[in-house]
């Protein structure tokens, strides 16, 4: 078996490469860096900085519309696996990766000398642009990664203006009553533009989980969702819609901004800004 399943890692490995191989020419012409991504948020920070020839692999998660805001760009790359041995064979110029990814596989690639830039996951609006500006500067763009940070900060202008003496508590809150604390990117969008995050009202500044009874009785102003609607695909997701949390708060006490705009950072955080605030003009008619 084991023989067999180093076949079939083989095959899909070079099936990786003659896909990639059609991709990377106009890469090396120009002579810039040919990256494979190991990771879905440094997958989209990638799309929008870089050339197409650039890229010689993505995450397998990289066309996940939940996760991914690039997920239809996605679909134009090779697949990675997630493993070690289809990156090896591609040999990148780098490869870039998040600190969360697995760690004998990150290492593995450093010991064959391939390198690796590894990215954290960014808790503010600040450490987001820091990763722009990296990504930028590894794939030869800095020019790009600097429009894409002034998009960033026009979009913060524009919620700044928007919520400019609303002073509205938001309690952000996911699956099974998860609240994203102080530390968290969500936060810091609200906290950015002028709004406070209830959690700390909940005693969960640092996120955690609330009870519907605490979450009633905190009575921030709006709660901050990832989807509308009124179906629960599972019980995580039928905590949010319990009737008593939606008669406390129905649609238009909802602020809805979809996952994939906030789960990583990077330039889609400008579309999350715009969202906030086509939402909160929404919920004042």
């Amino acid at each position: 078996m084991s023989g067999r399943r180093g076949c079939l890692s083989r095959s899909i490995a070079a099936a990786v490469l003659a896909v990639a191989s059609a991709w990377f020419a106009p890469a090396l012409a120009a002579g810039l860096p040919r990256i494979a991504s190991m990771n879905v948020c440094t997958d989209q920070l990638l799309l929008s900085l870089v050339d197409p020839g650039q890229i010689l692999g993505l995450s397998r998660f990289s066309r996940d519309a939940w996760q991914s805001f690039a997920a239809v760009d996605a679909r134009r790359y090779p697949t990675l696996s997630g493993g070690a041995e289809d990156v090896l064979v591609l040999k990148p110029d780098v490869v870039v990766a998040s600190l969360f990814d697995k760690r004998s596989t990150r290492e593995l690639l450093k010991e064959k000398g391939l390198r690796l830039a590894e990215f954290a996951v960014p808790r503010n609006l600040d450490e987001v642009k820091a990763q722009i500006r990296e990504m930028g500067d590894i794939a030869g763009h800095g020019d790009r990664a600097a429009a894409e940070i002034a998009r960033l900060d026009a979009a913060m202008a524009r919620a700044r203006r928007a919520v400019t003496d609303k002073h509205y508590r938001v309690l952000p809150l996911s699956r099974r009553g998860f609240v994203s604390g102080s530390d968290s990117l969500v936060s810091s969008l609200l906290t950015e533009t002028g709004l406070f995050n209830a959690a700390g009202d909940l005693g969960v500044g640092s996120g955690g989980f609330a009870s519907l009874e605490a979450i009633v009785q905190a009575k921030p102003d709006f709660l901050l969702v990832s989807e509308a609607g009124d179906r629960a695909e599972d019980d995580g997701h039928a905590f949010l819609l319990h009737p008593a949390l939606e008669r406390f708060y129905p649609p238009q006490k909802r602020i809805v901004i979809p996952e994939r705009l906030t789960v990583c950072g990077g330039v889609m955080l400008a579309e999350a800004l715009d969202v906030l605030v086509a939402e909160l003009k929404r919920i004042e008619r």
